[in-house]
C-alpha cells in the first residue's frame, strides 16, 4: 500500500485530533459515499481533523489499513469564489497525469447532501512538511538542498503546458493582475471589519503599477514550504498541496508569493527575516529569484516590488477573510482569541515594499 499526502502536519498522524464541533458531519453518510465512489475503500471508517487548514477544513480518514485525506468547504455562508475544493481536485488530477508531484485523487463529491458541503478524497502520503522555513535542526547543506527543490518544483510547474493537460479553461489568460486586484478588493470588502489605511492606499495604487509582462502559466497561488511535502529522507518534493487559489495566471505572482517569507513577520505563514544567508544554507531573496530565472530562462524582472506588494496585499485580504470567519465562529480558530493584527501588519508591509524604490 502507498500512503499519500494530504495537507497537514507530518510525519504520520502528528497534528490531528478530534473533529471540531463546528465542522462535524454525518460519518455514516460519508462512509457510504466513499464505499460507492472509491474502489477497495476499506472497513470501519474513522475520521480525525488536521489542525490548521484555516480555509478548507482537512481530515484524516482511516478505513481499515488504508488512509486518505479529505478536504471540504467550511460550513456557513462563504465569500464568492472562495473555498473551491472542486478546482483543487481538478488541477491536481490533471497535473498528476503528467508526473508533477501531487497526491493521487480518489473522488470528488459536489453534492452538499452527503456531508453538508462539497469535498474530495485523496490518498495520504508519509513525508516531511516544514512549518518553519528556517528549517531549524538541519545542516546548512540540507537547508540549501530543500530550498533549491522548492525553487525547482515551482519552475517545473510553470513549464507545464496547461492546454495540453485539459486546463485551457481553468482561468482566463491575460490581464491577470487587473482581475486579481479586483478580486481581492472584493474579497477584502466582503470580510472587512475595520478601516486599515494601508489597505485603502494599496487598493488605490496597485492598478497603476502593473508591469507589461504578460506571461501565462498555471499559478499555484499559495506556494511556500508549508504547502509542499518532502520525501521522508531526501531533499525532494513528493507532493505540492493546497491548490485552492490556483488558476491560469502569472508565474511571477507565484514566485513573489513564495518570497513573502523574506518580508513576513508571521509565525503561522513563515518568515526568513533575520536569517544569516551567508552561513545558514538558506538562499537570500536575490539568490532565490536568480535561481528561478535561470531555470525558466527569464531575464531581468521589471518592477519586482510590484509583484511582492501585490502578493502581500493578496495575503492580507486572505487574512482578513480568516479573521472574519473566526469572528463569526465558522473558522478553525477560536472566536474569542481572534485578532486582526496580522492583516494590518501585512498591509503595512505591502505598502512599504511598494514604495521602497521611491525612497531609495
Amino acid at each position: 500500500m502507498t500512503d499519500n499526502p494530504g495537507p497537514g502536519p507530518s510525519p504520520g498522524e502528528a497534528g490531528v485530533g478530534e473533529v471540531r464541533a463546528n465542522h462535524r458531519f454525518d460519518i455514516a453518510r460519508l462512509d457510504a459515499w466513499c464505499r460507492a465512489a472509491i474502489e477497495d475503500f476499506g472497513e470501519g471508517l474513522e475520521v480525525r481533523q488536521f489542525k490548521g487548514g484555516a480555509s478548507n477544513p482537512t481530515f484524516l480518514l482511516t478505513a481499515g489499513a488504508r488512509r486518505y485525506v479529505m478536504r471540504k468547504k467550511p460550513p456557513g455562508q462563504l465569500l464568492a469564489s472562495a473555498h473551491q475544493v472542486e478546482r483543487e481536485y481538478r488541477v491536481m488530477k490533471a497535473l498528476g497525469g503528467v508526473g508533477f508531484p501531487v497526491p493521487r485523487m480518489r473522488a470528488l463529491c459536489e453534492d452538499p447532501e452527503v456531508i453538508g458541503t462539497a469535498f474530495y478524497v485523496m490518498d495520504f502520503l508519509e513525508g516531511r512538511i516544514f512549518r518553519d522555513a528556517r528549517l531549524p535542526g538541519l545542516e546548512p547543506g540540507e537547508r540549501a538542498a530543500l530550498h533549491d527543490a522548492l525553487n525547482a518544483t515551482l519552475a517545473q510547474l510553470h513549464a507545464v503546458d496547461y492546454e495540453a493537460i485539459g486546463l485551457s479553461d481553468y482561468g482566463r489568460p491575460g490581464n491577470y493582475f487587473d482581475r486579481q486586484i479586483g478580486r481581492w478588493i472584493k474579497q477584502y470588502r466582503g470580510a472587512q471589519t475595520e478601516d486599515i489605511p494601508e489597505m485603502e492606499r494599496l487598493i488605490e495604487a496597485l492598478p497603476g503599477r502593473i508591469p507589461t509582462d504578460g506571461s501565462t502559466s498555471i499559478a499555484h497561488g499559495d506556494y511556500r514550504p508549508e504547502n509542499v511535502m518532502f520525501h521522508p529522507t531526501e531533499p525532494r518534493i513528493i507532493a505540492v498541496l493546497d491548490w485552492e487559489l490556483s488558476t491560469i495566471g502569472h508565474p511571477l505572482a507565484d514566485l513573489a508569493f513564495n518570497c513573502i517569507l523574506y518580508h513576513s513577520h508571521s509565525v503561522s505563514f513563515g518568515s526568513l527575516i533575520g536569517v544569516d544567508f551567508a552561513t545558514s544554507g538558506i538562499p537570500s531573496e536575490e539568490a532565490y529569484v536568480a535561481a528561478y530565472c535561470r531555470r525558466t530562462g527569464r531575464g531581468e524582472i521589471e518592477d519586482w516590488d510590484f509583484y511582492l506588494a501585490f502578493s502581500i496585499f493578496r495575503l492580507a485580504s486572505i487574512a482578513q477573510g480568516v479573521f472574519k470567519r473566526n469572528l463569526d465562529g465558522i473558522g478553525t480558530g477560536d472566536a474569542g482569541e481572534a485578532s486582526n493584527a496580522g492583516t494590518r501588519q501585512l498591509a503595512e508591509t505591502a505598502w512599504a515594499v511598494l514604495n521602497r524604490a521611491r525612497r531609495a
